[in-house]
């Protein structure tokens, strides 16, 4: 097989049988829809479903070396999507020590099948490692990473070849104030351009290096002193990116020219052809036009992941998760007229990405008809909104002219955008076809403003993740598990849960019921609730496998991917569930259970936001 000519496919098959011929399990990646961690609103890396395991809040069922394959969505640089390299949606390859191994196997594993496997000359390659910071017997001191300098050297990279970066650049957490964290070394291939100059170096982003791996290591815990301390632990925590490896390996000059998104890019080509021949569309540049295609190629890949997803409960709204997915498909619409294609290309384009992916990925297929429905109705909805907000520009266009002024202030294009959705790009691009001018400051402000309201109403929402509030988050989490029984005993098994988020304050459910519950209903679940709060029901952990759990009448998300071994919690005959924990050891801890409301989480979702008591 030539390398040049590796597939996502196959180059995840050789990961994940490398890392299992070196004593690694393959487990399962996790769902885009974090599960008890209100930090963030997606999985954005391999370590996040980890957390506990990395932290040795638990042991993990399929022991300590780990490989999977892991589906990532960041939309931090949403706004960038479109240039030759940032996505929203990426898979990282990622191998795990829990306790295991440590720098040696992890740095020299990652060299053989970097050079070995995949065929990258050693001469190609360039490292970075941490180079330390502070003074030693001063606070916040960190020795520099000598251990790994030797490491690559005794591999054969030179030490001309080995860049000392600082904590910008090589080290990884805490995620919150304290908490585990540790350097990294990344690896870099040389492409062979020309330096960008003197100081020309991996990192630097000029193109000539291309980051392709990177290990990190979690061998300090920094305490509340700001001082670091060896964790007591050592963890190895990996990452490498599908679409940016098969780009390197293909020669191809982005990730959108590759095999990756082929298929995808053919699709959008076609609609915007075809529309074009109906005269739809606008009049853009080359450079205009291929940002355009590859905004929509990205989000709407994105967005079938979402809706895809087998734990679900994310759909298009204006929150959070929700938010985020309605302007990825809002986005891609708006770039969709731009390119002159017709109403209905969302639902085409998720076709399309799910044949691509439905070999690795069947819950792509399983769930498409979900999809496309919810595709279809937001596409519909925001059509109906820029339709109303173009009538709403020419209004104002037409009243500005009328009074013989030029330009549309800040806080109008700002309404225009708040009030009635319709995007700044747009109130910029029709501004320019009439003549007239935009305060992009003042735009800028009013967002801003509105922006540091909206932080400052939901502060308190986002307070505490699994590594800083263990304790109230598995007391919290314990009484998800009797909500969900109570949940079935009330109202049947078709109560099934959709997802769960957990802050310090209070737990959120949802899960699937077409209508409100009556008070009657609450009631009976908050009293089951209570009653085995009361019971004082031990509960207990178990290693088992998924058909094993089945047979036992466990609940879980049978739709979604498990390893070989799964973790049984069960409390009592209460409740049994296949769960990654924590939990507490007798259901007393819980001290007692009240819900705070039920409302609608989205169409057949409803939510229970529940808090305990002896907090």
């Amino acid at each position: 097989m030539s390398m040049k000519n590796l597939t996502a496919d196959q180059l995840r098959e050789m990961y994940l049988k490398f890392f299992e011929s070196k004593g690694h399990k393959i487990i399962p990646g996790a769902s885009v829809i974090p599960e008890n961690d209100p930090t963030v609103l997606f999985t954005t890396a391999g370590m996040h479903p980890l957390v506990p395991y990395l932290m040795g809040a638990m042991e993990h069922p399929s022991g300590t070396r780990l490989t999977d394959v892991q589906k990532c969505v960041r939309t931090g640089d949403i706004d960038a999507v479109g240039d030759s390299a940032h996505l929203t949606f990426f898979e990282m390859l990622g191998n795990w020590s829990l306790n295991d191994y440590f720098k040696k196997e992890a740095i020299s594993w990652s060299y053989e099948f970097l050079t070995e496997h995949l065929g990258f000359s050693p001469d190609q390659l360039s490292v970075t490692v941490f180079k330390g910071e502070g003074v030693e017997g001063e606070d916040g001191y960190i020795p520099a990473d000598e251990e790994a300098v030797e490491i690559w050297k005794s591999l054969g990279i030179p030490d001309e070849r080995i860049y000392r970066l600082p904590r910008e650049d090589n080290w990884w957490g805490p995620a919150g104030t304290t908490g585990p964290c540790g350097p990294d070394t990344e690896m870099f291939i040389d492409t062979g351009k020309e330096k960008c100059g003197p100081d020309c170096r991996p990192g630097c982003h000029c193109g000539k290096y291309i980051e392709i791996w990177n290990d990190v290591f979690m061998q300090y815990n920094k305490n509340a002193d700001g001082v670091f301390e060896p964790l007591g632990r050592h963890n190895v925590d990996t990452g490498m990116g599908v679409e940016r490896t098969i780009c390197m390996m293909s020669g191809a000059a982005t990730v959108y020219d590759t095999e990756i998104f082929a298929p995808i890019m053919a699709k959008i080509d076609e609609l915007s052809a075809s529309g074009r021949q109906s005269g739809l569309g606008s009049q853009l540049s080359d450079e205009e036009e291929l940002k355009a295609r590859r905004i929509v190629a990205d989000h709407m890949r994105t967005a079938t992941f979402i809706l895809c997803d087998p734990k679900g409960g994310v759909k298009p709204g204006n929150v959070g998760a929700n938010y985020v997915l309605r302007r990825l498909i809002r986005r891609a619409v708006r770039y969709s007229r731009m390119l002159g294609i017709a109403p209905g290309f969302t639902v085409k384009l998720a076709e399309v990405i799910c044949d691509k992916y439905s070999n690795v990925y069947p819950e792509l297929k399983e769930n498409l008809e979900i999809c496309k429905a919810d595709l279809e109705a937001e596409e519909n909805r925001f059509n109906q909104t820029l339709d109303k907000g173009e009538a709403m520009f020419n209004k104002v266009a037409f009243q500005l002219k009328e009074h013989g002024q030029s330009q549309i202030s800040g806080k109008t294009a700002f309404k225009l955008y708040d009030t009635f959705g319709f995007p700044f790009e747009m109130t910029l691009e029709m501004a320019d076809k009439a003549g007239l001018t935009v305060d992009k400051e003042g735009f800028d402000e009013a967002n801003r403003k509105h922006q540091e309201l909206s932080r400052t109403t939901s502060a308190g929402s986002f307070k505490a993740g699994l590594q800083d509030n263990s304790e109230v988050v598995t007391r919290m989490h314990t009484a998800t598990h009797l909500l969900h029984a109570a949940l079935h005993k009330v109202l049947g098994p078709t109560a099934n849960q959709k997802g769960s988020n957990i802050t310090a304050e209070r737990l959120r459910f949802d899960f699937t019921w077409p209508e409100p519950m009556t008070a009657e209903q609450k009631d009976a679940v908050e009293k089951l609730v209570n009653e085995w709060i009361e019971e004082g029901i031990d509960v207990s952990k178990k290693t088992t496998t998924v058909e094993a759990a089945k047979e036992e009448g466990a609940m879980a998300l049978f739709g979604a991917k498990y390893g070989d071994e799964v973790t049984l919690y069960s409390i009592g005959d209460v409740s049994k569930e296949i769960c990654c924990g924590p939990h507490v050891t007798n259901t007393k801890e819980l001290g007692s259970f009240k819900i705070k409301k039920e409302q609608s989480s989205s169409a057949g979702v409803r939510r229970i936001k529940a808090v305990i008591g002896n907090m």
